[in-house]
């Protein structure tokens, strides 16, 4: 029997944030992170940018933190290792090669899983969903000889994607039911140019479609949507939602259909068990009822605010306006507050023609979320403080 005081379960940025703040306010008790991926916890936005743009990008180029780093701070890292049971009642983890590990608290950070599309031919070979590193790295290797490339969604990551794709001189298609870009995000003016930008790229884009089905033997060679179109495409990259990893915990308090419910201190009903990242279903202090954002900067923020409430010698409530970030057609955008819903208007600053303006989206007269396009990073945090101030002090119902 493995005896720890914290166990971090996941691989991805919430779980090296919970390890960094966890040492911060508990140096010396053991710590331990089990991993079912063979690499250090990565930035895993770099896979739909640099990765996919620039041919031999090596891991370590992506970690969150280096090997040193885990070394010096006395963690112990179980990589390429499954936990295949977790035992609530009796603080017990067991892994796939049947040591168990006994803890005193633990942080389940196990991430999400790409959403497959139910259709003919959704496992055929060349039919990829880009959620790893080795993800990654088998489309960069199909690209050198499959040049139709088709992208299914249309949404944050198949944007990026598809973008991304185009310095690699493949012929891109955009296949998704909406009928512009992020039309979930944005006000349909500014969807509307977004897509213009697309098309003029040279990106084919087909919009308002339906996916039907992929053909071919053992790898896809044509692709079929429910209005009857049919072209080739020699690779398929799947980029249509994720679905949080509750396996682990199925069955039990810890999950739910909407992910792991948490408190405002992102514990769960379970003393002593927190869950962080995408899978953590908590209450928002600012927009009110309970939420899970699958992005880079919540799982982050999330792991920060876990691990030091863990050690219970730094307790912090979690609060936070949303932000994320993205890179398409050169230009960075930034999302800061609520896109649960789409927005109707927009209060536009600059202009999108110059590629440089901020949208902001209100509900009466409290500006509730705002997307910033190829601005500077001090405005990115002006504008969360703005949204915070705004939408705190509208009228109680």
């Amino acid at each position: 029997m493995i005896q720890r005081d914290y166990l971090i379960v996941g691989g991805g940025v919430a779980a090296a944030s919970a390890c960094d703040s966890l040492r911060q306010y508990d140096p010396k008790g053991s710590v331990c992170l089990v991993c079912n991926e063979p690499f250090l916890p990565y930035q895993r936005p770099a896979l739909s940018k640099s990765v996919l743009r620039e041919s031999g990008i090596n891991i370590d180029e992506i970690h969150d933190k280096s090997q040193e780093w885990y070394s010096e701070r006395a963690i112990e890292l179980r990589l390429g290792t499954l936990v295949r049971e977790f035992n609530v009642e009796r603080r017990l983890a067991v892994l796939e090669n049947g040591q168990t590990i006994e803890f005193r608290k633990a942080c389940l950070a196990t991430g999400s899983r790409a959403r497959r599309p139910t259709v003919a031919g959704s496992n055929l070979g060349n039919v990829i969903y880009l959620r790893g590193f080795r993800d990654a790295l088998a489309i960069r290797e199909l690209l050198g000889t499959e040049k139709y490339v088709l992208v299914v969604g249309s949404g944050y990551l198949g944007a990026e994607i598809s973008s991304s794709l185009l310095c690699t001189g493949a012929k891109v298609s955009l296949l998704s039911r909406d009928k512009t870009i992020w039309q979930e995000m944005l006000d349909p003016e500014t969807s509307h140019w977004l897509t213009d930008e697309y098309e003029k790229a040279g990106i084919q884009l087909l919009l308002n479609e339906n996916l039907n089905g992929f053909e071919g033997k053992t790898v896809v060679k044509n692709v079929q949507t429910k209005s009857g179109l049919r072209f080739p495409a020699g690779l398929a990259i799947i980029a249509i939602g994720v679905e949080p990893n509750l396996q682990l915990v199925a069955n039990t308090p810890l999950s739910s259909p909407s992910g792991c419910p948490v408190n405002e201190y992102l514990e769960t009903d379970e003393k002593g068990i927190f869950a962080v990242g995408d899978i953590a279903l908590y209450p928002d202090r600012v927009y009110g009822g309970a939420r899970r954002i699958t992005n880079f900067e919540m799982a982050r923020s999330q792991g920060m605010t876990a691990g030091a409430n863990m050690t219970g010698r730094k307790r912090q409530k979690f609060e936070v306006v949303p932000s994320s970030w993205a890179e398409v057609l050169g230009m960075r955008f930034d999302f800061v507050g609520d896109f649960s819903t789409p927005h109707i208007w927009a209060d536009i600053e600059g202009s999108r023609a110059s590629k440089h303006f901020i949208a902001r989206y209100r509900r009466g007269e409290v500006l509730i979320a705002a997307v910033l396009c190829n601005r500077q990073s001090e405005e990115i945090r002006s504008i969360q403080e703005e949204v915070r101030v705004s939408v705190l002090s509208r009228p109680k119902k």
